[in-house]
């Protein structure tokens, strides 16, 4: 079953990005979707999934030398970042995941940052000290496990799981996390599956 999960994931972000490449060159007559929301710097940049499919369940190491699965966060909502020390792009964008993860992580959103570096935990930790990241958790695949079972093919890479623990998106590059776009399209998300509010009934992913 995780096998066809994992194709399902790589062959719809291979389909999506050439269609991400038709939506920037307004080459598709298509109507836009009205949501969830892809605004400012995440248009033609952020991917989609028509069909969100379930994550990997490959485990990764927390600090604390603990083996933690994606499974283990259902209920939030998961930006997985793969990054690693060396990778300028992924030290430019750190703090801000930093941010998002205080800013919202009260509100169920888990910023998972896995590092890809080899050197472990030492390395990470240092590395958090000296840019002062003190929100986010340190979660380490040095061998590339679960980067491979994602099919990260460039650094930094993210993607986006909702509450019930599927992809529904992923971004390669860069990106401030903390700008309000990034926040509209987590929080959309994030609304996914509440109970009703002020009387209104909320949309949800549960079956």
């Amino acid at each position: 079953m995780e096998d066809a999960a994992l194709l399902l994931v790589r062959r719809n972000l291979a389909v999506l990005a050439a269609l991400a490449g038709l939506l920037a060159s307004g080459a598709w007559g298509g109507p836009a979707a009205a949501e969830p929301p892809l605004e400012g710097p995440l248009a033609g940049n952020f991917i989609l999934l028509d069909d969100p499919v379930p994550a990997p369940q490959i485990a990764v190491q927390d600090r604390f030398g603990k083996q933690r699965k994606l499974a283990g966060f259902k209920g939030d909502v998961v930006l997985v970042n793969f990054w690693a020390t060396w990778c300028a792009p992924c030290v430019y964008e750190m703090p801000s995941l930093d941010r998002l993860q205080a800013d919202l992580g009260g509100e169920g959103l888990t910023v998972m940052a896995v590092s890809v570096d080899r050197q472990g935990l030492s390395l990470v930790e240092g590395f958090y000290r000296d840019y002062r990241l003190n929100h986010l958790d340190i979660f380490l695949d040095p061998a590339g496990d679960l980067a491979q079972a994602m099919d990260v093919r460039g650094l930094p890479s993210s993607y986006l799981l909702d509450k019930q623990g599927r992809v529904v998106g992923a971004l390669q590059g860069s990106l401030e996390w903390d700008s309000p776009e990034a926040k509209k399209l987590i929080g959309y998300y994030l609304d996914q599956g509440a109970a009703r509010a002020g009387g209104v009934e909320k949309a949800s992913l549960r079956p």
